[in-house]
């Protein structure tokens, strides 16, 4: 029978970090046993502070699970940056890895995955969700304008940019909901995605 994670001691965090720890805690909790299943408790238990700790930094549950959602956010636009530099500017290899970015990373953080997009609070901090995804999706959209020459966003490139993102999104959650066996994948990863990149914008080089 596997035990739970054992709680760390109080003695081992530094002035400032609580607030971080507290989010890898729930960070991890969410993985574990979805939003839905999160308990501020049992968040503390695993930090190894009081149940009031936790209000010292965050106001609620709720700010908690939207603290996590948004350093998702922030943590998937990083790959994606960092996955574009290997590639030249204006060529289709980069929509490929922008994509390759989406998925894996709902591979290795589906309960976050879930969480950044299925999740919403209910007070108008969710604008800073909605800030941190709109910056996300206009990377796309001017990665889809630099293929075809422009350095400017047209409205063509906001509807290729939408199928993209549309396949990639719903390839993400078939994936990471296991509806996607080894025998309903007819090609690998990178292959399906050039695929579509080429049929969404057949005039990039």
């Amino acid at each position: 029978m596997n035990k739970s994670p054992e709680p760390k001691k109080r003695g081992t965090y530094h002035h400032g970090d609580l607030r971080s720890q507290l989010i890898e805690a729930t960070r991890q909790l969410v993985e574990e046993k979805g939003p839905d299943n999160f308990s501020v408790s049992e968040a503390c238990r695993r930090a190894g502070v009081s149940t009031a700790a936790p209000y010292k930094h965050f106001t609620d549950k709720t700010e908690m699970l939207r603290e996590v959602a948004a350093a998702g956010m922030v943590r998937q636009s990083e790959q994606m940056m960092a996955e574009l530099m290997p590639h030249p500017d204006g060529s289709r290899a980069r929509i490929v890895a922008l994509g390759r970015v989406y998925v894996r990373f709902a591979i290795a953080e589906p309960g976050v995955f879930r969480l950044m997009f299925t999740w919403s609070g209910e007070t108008e901090e969710d604008q800073q969700l909605e800030a941190l995804g709109d910056s996300k999706y206009a990377v796309v959209q001017m990665e889809v304008a630099k293929c075809h020459g422009r350095s400017e966003i047209e409205e063509t490139d906001r509807e290729k940019a939408f199928m993209l993102w549309s396949f990639v999104h719903g390839l993400s959650f078939l994936t990471i909901d296991g509806k996607l066996a080894d025998d309903k994948m007819p090609r690998g990863l990178d292959s399906i995605l050039e695929e579509i990149a080429s049929r969404i914008v057949p005039a990039a080089s």
